[in-house]
C-alpha cells in the first residue's frame, strides 16, 4: 500500500527552513481578491507595502510562494506515506497563530504526521507543521486534514466524528465573498500549483467537471471575510480558525458565510448561493480577539 501508517508516525518530525517577501504577502492578498475594486476601494493594507498588515492564513503559503522558486512538481512525499496527485484532497484545516505575522521573515518550520485513521474507502492522514523565527518564538501552528481517496480498508481506528451543531438561531451575521473566473490560477502562484486548480483534462480525470478552487483559498477568503466584516478590518484580532472543506467551489461562485458569535468565538458554515446553497466549509469556527 502507499501508507504505512506505524511508519508514517513513528518516523520523527522533518524540519525545512522557510522565508518569504513583502511581495509573498501582497500576491496573496490580491489572489484572495483584495483591490478587486481599486477604483473605488484599493484596500491598502493588504495590497500596498507601506502600512501593510498580514492576514494570518498568510501562514498556510509562507515560504511557498514568488520568492521561494522552482519547487518543482507538486505531491505528497512524507515518511510512510507516497499518495498519486490525484487520489488526494484537502479534507480540513485548522490554524493558530500565535502572534501577528511580520511582513517579511524567515522561520523553521517542523512536520509530523500525527494520526492516520481508517475511513473505509479512504485514508485521513493528519500533518502537524509548526513555524518559529529564528530566535526560537512561536509563529504559528497548523493542523492539516488530507483525504487519500483508496488508501483506506487496512484495519484501523476510523476517529472521532466532530459535532456539527450551529446555534438553533439566526446567524448574527452573513457574509458574502464574491471569486473571480481566474481565482484559482491566481492562487496557485502562491505555491500549491497542482494541476487541479488549472487543467480542464486533469480536472475531469479527478472526477470534476472542470478545475476548482483551492480548499485553502476559500478559507483564506472566509477569513479575510471575517477581518473585513467582523473585526475592524484589523487582521491581528483574528488569532485561529478551523474548517472542514465539505464541498468544492468553481470559480466565479460565491462564498456565502454564516456567523454566530460566541464570545471570542465564532461558527461558522460557509455555502454556495449559486448551487442552492451547497456546503463549502462545515465543523467551522473562528477565535478572535475582543
Amino acid at each position: 500500500m502507499a501508507i504505512d501508517p506505524a511508519a508514517a508516525l513513528a518516523a520523527p518530525p522533518t524540519t525545512r527552513e522557510i522565508s518569504w517577501t513583502q511581495r509573498d504577502v501582497l500576491l496573496y492578498h490580491l489572489s484572495l481578491g483584495a483591490g478587486a475594486r481599486a477604483d473605488v476601494e484599493p484596500e491598502l493594507p493588504y495590497t500596498y507595502e507601506a502600512n501593510l498588515q498580514v492576514l494570518p492564513t498568510f501562514a498556510l503559503v509562507a515560504g511557498q510562494g514568488i520568492s521561494a522558486g522552482d519547487r518543482g512538481t507538486p505531491g505528497l512525499a512524507l515518511p510512510g506515506i507516497d499518495v498519486d496527485l490525484r487520489k488526494i484532497l484537502h479534507a480540513g484545516q485548522a490554524l493558530e497563530v500565535h502572534r501577528p505575522l511580520p511582513q517579511s521573515g524567515a522561520a523553521t518550520v517542523s512536520n509530523r504526521v500525527t494520526d492516520v485513521r481508517d475511513k473505509g474507502k479512504a485514508a485521513l492522514i493528519v500533518l502537524e507543521s509548526t513555524a518559529a523565527d529564528h530566535a526560537g518564538a512561536a509563529l504559528w501552528t497548523t493542523t492539516m486534514q488530507i483525504w487519500a481517496r483508496g488508501e483506506g480498508g487496512f484495519g484501523g481506528d476510523p476517529g472521532p466524528e466532530a459535532p456539527t451543531a450551529l446555534p438553533e438561531r439566526e446567524p448574527d451575521a452573513v457574509l458574502n465573498s464574491p471569486t473571480a473566473p481566474d481565482q484559482a490560477l491566481l492562487y496557485r502562484l502562491n505555491g500549491d500549483m497542482n494541476p487541479l486548480h488549472a487543467d480542464p483534462g486533469f480536472a475531469r480525470a479527478a472526477g470534476f467537471d472542470r478545475p476548482i478552487l483551492h480548499g485553502l483559498a476559500t478559507y483564506g477568503l472566509v477569513a479575510k471575510a471575517i477581518v473585513d466584516g467582523l473585526l475592524d478590518g484589523d487582521a491581528t484580532r483574528l488569532r485561529a480558525m478551523s474548517a472542514r472543506f465539505a464541498g468544492t467551489l468553481l470559480p466565479g461562485e460565491t462564498i456565502r458565510t454564516e456567523v454566530w458569535r460566541e464570545s471570542d468565538r465564532l461558527a461558522l458554515r460557509s455555502t454556495c448561493p449559486e448551487r442552492d446553497d451547497a456546503p463549502v466549509l462545515t465543523h467551522a469556527t473562528a477565535e478572535v480577539k475582543a
